[in-house]
């Protein structure tokens, strides 16, 4: 099913539908927009036809400009069997036609009240959004001190009462159980909660429980780019864990790849802790602060001058 459909943008924005209503289902595949000034002065060589036509003021002084013969050929042209919507902004007056060549071939012809530029900014973010790419991941989404951190782990690990030691400790839940992720750019990922459990947590032994209910509207969010992904495992002691930081892990989450740290869980570790310290060394990095490599310099340094020493 189209994840948007020409109908959805009509009630988005309010817009006026003045013909081409049998079309008013047709599916929307691209957030790009075009501005066919340079189709109307007649080249259709590389119209994009499967993209919404934006009509503004320049583009409707030049058709009005137009001998009556080129006129109803350029609005047919327009006009194909896969254009989701023509859309005239600053509700000017619209051609005959369009009118006539959209009622024929079952073409929507909105009207805005928006001025062009601003108009066509909106709905480009708005279809941007909607026609993101989309993933599902099983964890827990964090705001912690401004770093979305994505919480993973198998069933029963602690996911879900390690977000709730968070939030009484003052940081916002965006989703627990099924984390919903859009990418809306090209390395930027935004996680949501699915609407059935929003501000929602399940804690084993106790249940489900609202989190805004008992903890306040400041304790949530609807949503939060992802900055890093913190995977929490049973302890194994055959394993050898990174002790100094300098390892860094990536996970791949649709076309981007963001930095994942794994955490082992056992008893007397708290976890909450040692999740809020991540974040804010996370922040430290971003700001060119690493303490791990500085670390290193200073004991490559010591070990110089001891060599030196020797000498």
């Amino acid at each position: 099913m189209p994840k948007v459909r020409t109908k959805d943008i009509v009630e988005k924005f309010n817009l006026e539908l003045i013909s081409g209503e049998e079309g008013i289902n047709r599916p929307i595949t691209m957030s790009d927009i075009s501005r066919p000034g340079i189709e109307i002065a007649g080249y259709f060589k590389y119209y994009p036809a499967e993209r919404i036509q934006l009509l503004g003021k320049t583009e409707l002084s030049f058709f009005n400009e137009l001998p009556k013969s080129a006129r109803a050929s350029r609005m047919e042209r327009l006009c194909t069997d896969i254009t989701p919507a023509i859309i005239v902004t600053r509700g000017l007056d619209i051609p005959a036609e369009l009118i006539e060549a959209s009622e024929r071939e079952s073409v929507p012809v909105l009207r805005a009240g928006m001025k062009t530029t601003r108009f066509s900014s909106r709905l480009t973010n708005y279809l941007e959004s909607r026609l993101a790419p989309t993933t599902a991941v099983h964890g827990v989404l964090v705001d912690i001190y401004g770093v979305g951190v994505l919480i993973t782990g198998k069933s029963g690990v602690g996911k879900s009462e390690t977000a709730l030691e968070l939030v009484k400790r003052g940081h916002r839940l965006v989703a627990d159980d099924c984390v919903e992720i859009r990418q809306e750019d090209q390395d930027t990922l935004v996680g949501t909660s699915p609407e059935l459990i929003e501000h929602l947590l399940e804690i084993r032994g106790l249940g489900i429980i609202n989190v805004m209910t008992l903890f306040g509207a400041g304790a949530v969010r609807s949503n939060k780019r992802i900055s890093f992904v913190i995977d929490l495992e049973i302890w194994d002691s055959k394993r050898q864990y990174d002790r100094l930081g300098l390892d860094e892990e990536k996970m791949k989450v649709i076309d981007t790849e963001i930095p994942k740290l794994t955490i082992p869980v056992r008893p007397g570790r708290n976890l909450a802790i040692i999740i809020e310290v991540a974040a804010m060394n996370f922040r430290l990095k971003r700001m060119g602060v690493n303490a791990a490599r500085q670390f290193t310099e200073r004991l490559s340094e010591v070990i110089e001058d001891g060599d030196h020493e020797e000498l």
